[in-house]
């Protein structure tokens, strides 16, 4: 196997929510000396046996084996040599053999056997406090990066019972990682709020992965409102385009429409509204907030560009803005090509309505017409109206009341095209008694 140091080993293992690093335990202290100093330094809280020479030499062997010559079975068979003959071994000693085993498991990438044998260095008593305590985070550390997240919780537990003072923050973190892990949100945003407190009350910024430990948390709890402040804290701390546009969506949520329109255009004036997804909700936002012309100017430079496609969601979207905006001129190409690519007919019947409007009847009569050919409209009365208005407008009479005919057999068009029938019967008749006095004279 390749040979690894013991500091490449532990940057290895960072976790995705926490800054804190898994500490793997000493592999054994350096002398005798040290480990007297250690002993003596621990006096207060427990006694222990001493690392006695003969059984350092062996494990130094086994160092030796690993890390100079990188044979990792062969660092393991001196150390179970070793083991065979724990009976005569003190709890120090034996705790320093496993310590061992688990680093060079760990080292080897089989963290089973490492956590293993890393357990059975906490099993051994008496053992130096520190170290102990060292290894019982160790512990906790592995087992949240194998997903046990009980067992986590259990070492960090016993590691908060040796110690002396409050809960670190990190063991807060680590903490909240395992509950939230483990679909305990309540727990986990507890932990992971003390955490967060504990360090800003210390005049520190939290790290980011905490935030967004936190923020997931309140998502998962349902809390928008908590969610919104995180990110409004993520915004400050952070500058990060993500939260920006996050921050936004976070205010839509709570309804709060104004201000997610308000953080959309400073995020898209800093330059960080860039995707297809972004750029169409803002054109959204724009419209819902009634200016239409922005949200259209927004998505045709995006399209022309090359950041969104000329697709039938895009292109209908487009048209409507333009046609809200009043910009009919710049609605009805857009809102064509738009129906195209549509498979009903209910575009060429918006169409249609807009051409109407425009005065532009014979056009207005062609989308009509698509829009019938096409079918599934959802008012289908409206086509032979608006057919039966343009037609009107052309003065073709009977033609227009054949098609009004049409719109009255349909529920929701039909006291409309009754109105129309009637008026353009008049005119019709009007029409007629003009043609025919104009014939008799």
């Amino acid at each position: 196997m390749m040979k690894k140091q013991t500091n490449t080993l532990l940057s290895a293992l960072a976790f995705a929510f926490a800054s804190a690093t898994v500490t793997v335990p000493s592999l054994f202290v350096a002398t005798d000396a040290v480990a007297q100093e250690q002993k003596a330094s621990e006096k207060k809280t427990r006694r222990v046996p001493t690392l006695r020479g003969k059984v350092y030499e062996q494990l130094a062997r086994a160092q030796s084996a690993a890390d100079d010559a990188g044979n990792v079975e062969e660092a393991i068979s001196i150390l179970k040599e070793v083991e065979d003959k724990s009976d005569s071994m003190n709890a120090y000693e034996k705790a320093m053999m496993y310590n061992f085993f688990g680093f060079i498991y760990y080292n080897n990438e089989d963290y089973t056997k490492a956590l293993e044998s890393f357990a059975k260095v906490v099993e051994q008593q008496p053992i130096p406090e520190k170290f102990e305590m060292t290894t019982l985070f160790s512990l906790a550390q592995l087992h949240l990066m194998q997903g046990n997240f009980d067992d986590t919780i259990t070492y960090l537990e016993r590691w908060e019972s040796l110690n002396q003072g409050p809960v670190p923050v990190k063991n807060k973190v680590i903490k909240a990682q395992a509950y939230y892990q483990s679909k305990q949100y309540e727990l986990a945003s507890r932990w992971i709020s003390e955490a967060i407190s504990d360090h800003e009350n210390e005049g520190m910024i939290p790290d980011e992965g905490w935030l967004i430990l936190q923020r997931a948390v309140f998502y998962e709890l349902k809390q928008p409102e908590k969610v919104k402040d995180v990110l409004v804290k993520m915004v400050k701390l952070f500058d990060e385009p993500k939260y920006w546009i996050q921050l936004a969506g976070m205010y839509g949520e709570l309804g709060e429409e104004r201000k997610q329109l308000a953080i959309m255009e400073t995020a898209y004036q800093r330059g960080f509204v860039e995707t297809s997804a972004d750029i169409f909700n803002m054109a959204q936002l724009y419209y819902y907030h009634r200016v239409p012309y922005k949200g259209a100017k927004l998505m045709e430079q995006a399209m022309n560009e090359g950041v969104l496609e000329k697709n039938l969601r895009n292109l209908k979207f487009l048209g409507q803005s333009w046609s809200l905006a009043k910009e009919q001129d710049k609605a009805i190409p857009v809102m064509a090509q738009a129906a195209e690519l549509s498979e009903d007919g209910e575009l060429d019947a918006q169409l249609a309505q807009i051409l109407l409007n425009e005065e532009r009847f014979d056009d207005a009569i062609a989308a009509a017409d698509r829009a019938v050919e096409k079918g599934e409209l959802r008012n289908p009365g409206l086509v032979y109206l608006i057919k039966g208005m343009a037609l009107y407008n052309k003065k073709q009479y009977a033609l227009a009341l054949n098609q009004l005919a049409e719109a009255e057999k349909h529920q929701k068009s039909r006291a409309m095209a009754q109105q129309w029938k009637q008026f353009v019967q008049g005119e019709k008749r009007q029409a007629d008694a003009i043609a025919a006095e104009l014939g008799a004279s």
